[in-house]
């Protein structure tokens, strides 16, 4: 349970302003179809986030207590710098592959969008730092989809009432907490 509660809030927090949020966002006011778009989010976060979950858990095979620890805490400290520098997408993305339909679109759009993405390296390092790999992903998955449904749902609202420059703040502070305690060791997780 702690794995999948740990997953889902790094990833939700992580995924605040992030470029697949802008992307559920243009998905949205493009298709109006937001159970699709939503089904499609899933479907390729699953996915994805099962791929970058076996790599971050064969990287903890790999290294030792220690090394792992410090790869594990350095990663969220860069997380963290990285949420201060804000996400665009381009109208493109959304276009690719439109004559699929709306959920296939999503698919390849969110796949694509999330390679590289925050919350693919947030995966990758809590893979490694926790072995129950299903949790991981299934935590990873709705803490994305927490963050990316309402935006489908209430699309333009949100985007004009939330400010993002404080979201990303926020993310990045408790990002750069978890670092440092990840680094520090507190509470014995790397032991």
């Amino acid at each position: 349970m702690e794995a999948f509660l740990w997953s889902t809030g790094v990833v939700a927090l992580g995924e605040m302003g992030d470029k697949t949020q802008l992307l559920a966002l243009l998905l949205a006011t493009r298709f109006r179809r937001p159970w699709t778009i939503v089904a499609g989010i899933a479907a390729a976060t699953v996915v994805n986030h099962a791929l970058a979950g076996l790599l971050g858990h064969w990287i903890a095979l790999q290294l030792g207590t220690t090394a792992l620890r410090w790869a594990v805490g350095l990663g969220f400290i860069v997380m963290a710098a990285w949420m201060l520098v804000p996400d665009r997408i381009d109208d493109e993305a959304a276009d690719r592959g439109g004559h699929w339909g709306v959920f296939v679109t999503t698919v390849i759009a969110f796949f694509l969008a999330e390679m590289g993405d925050k919350t693919q390296l947030a995966t990758v390092a809590l893979a490694a730092r926790f072995a129950d790999l299903p949790s991981v992903v299934a935590g990873t998955t709705v803490g994305l989809l927490l963050a990316d449904a309402p935006v489908v749902w209430l699309g333009d609202l949100l985007a004009r009432r939330l400010p993002m420059i404080w979201l990303h703040r926020g993310a990045a502070l408790l990002m750069a907490l978890i670092g440092v305690l990840a680094l520090l060791n507190v509470g014995g997780v790397f032991d």
